[in-house]
C-alpha cells in the first residue's frame, strides 16, 4: 500500500508532504530546490511506494490562471512522463501560504522560522495534501 505525495511546486523551491501508509494524515517531508526535484523524487520513489501525487494548482480569486500555472502544468507533464503509473490529482492552492503562516504562528513557531520560505512551502504542501485527503473521505 503506497503513500500519497503532496507537492507545492515553485520555480525556486518545492514543498513536499506525504501521507502515512494508511493515507489518513498528511505529514511534511521537506523542501527541495527546484533544480534537484526530479533527482529527489526518483530516489524517494525508489525507496517508498507512492501511489499518487497531489499538486497545488495556482489560481487567482476569479479562478483564472496565474503566472505560475503554466510552470506547474509543465512540471506535472514531466512528472507523468517519469512516473506514468502514478495518477496526478489537483487541489486549489489559493491561500495555502497564508494558512501555512497562520498555522506556524498558532503552533508557536519562532518569527525567524516563519520567514523561512522553505518552511512555508513545506507546510503549504501539507495543507494541499490534507485538503485532498478530506475531499476523498
Amino acid at each position: 500500500m503506497g503513500r500519497i505525495m503532496g507537492i507545492d511546486y515553485g520555480l525556486k523551491r518545492v514543498g513536499i508532504a506525504v501521507t502515512d501508509s494508511l493515507k489518513l494524515i498528511a505529514t511534511p517531508l521537506g523542501m527541495v530546490e527546484n533544480a534537484k526535484l526530479f533527482d529527489f523524487l526518483k530516489k524517494y520513489l525508489s525507496e517508498e511506494p507512492v501511489e499518487a501525487f497531489v499538486i497545488g494548482m495556482p489560481k487567482r480569486l476569479d479562478n483564472t490562471d496565474t503566472h505560475a500555472t503554466p510552470h506547474v502544468k509543465g512540471f506535472a507533464k514531466k512528472l507523468k512522463t517519469l512516473f506514468p503509473d502514478c495518477p496526478i490529482h489537483w487541489v486549489d492552492e489559493r491561500f495555502t501560504s497564508k494558512i501555512a503562516v497562520a498555522s506556524m504562528i498558532e503552533s508557536g513557531t519562532k518569527k525567524k522560522d516563519r520567514k523561512d520560505k522553505g518552511n512555508i512551502d513545506t507546510i503549504s504542501a501539507t495543507i494541499i495534501l490534507q485538503t485532498y485527503l478530506e475531499t476523498v473521505r
